[in-house]
């Protein structure tokens, strides 16, 4: 009974360390937004795109960790 809540605990803290990699991948790509914006206003468009489909690929990448989580 021990060893399950002991493994259940671990679970938890892998995911939660899991998440730091997509969360600075998604401050980073919102720091770039930003800047690339601030430079070149006129390219603001193209970059937001990029920057959603960036921020959705790495948000896909913690929920494929969420779900790990559970199965294993």
């Amino acid at each position: 009974m021990e060893i399950e809540l002991v493994l259940s605990a671990l679970k938890v803290i892998g995911y939660g360390l899991g998440t730091l990699g997509p969360g600075l991948g998604i401050g980073l790509a919102c720091y770039g937004c930003c800047v690339g914006s601030a430079r070149q206003p006129e390219v603001q468009g193209r970059l937001f795109t990029n920057f959603i489909i960036g921020a959705a690929l790495a948000e896909a990448l913690a929920l494929i960790g969420f779900v790990t989580c559970f199965i294993v």
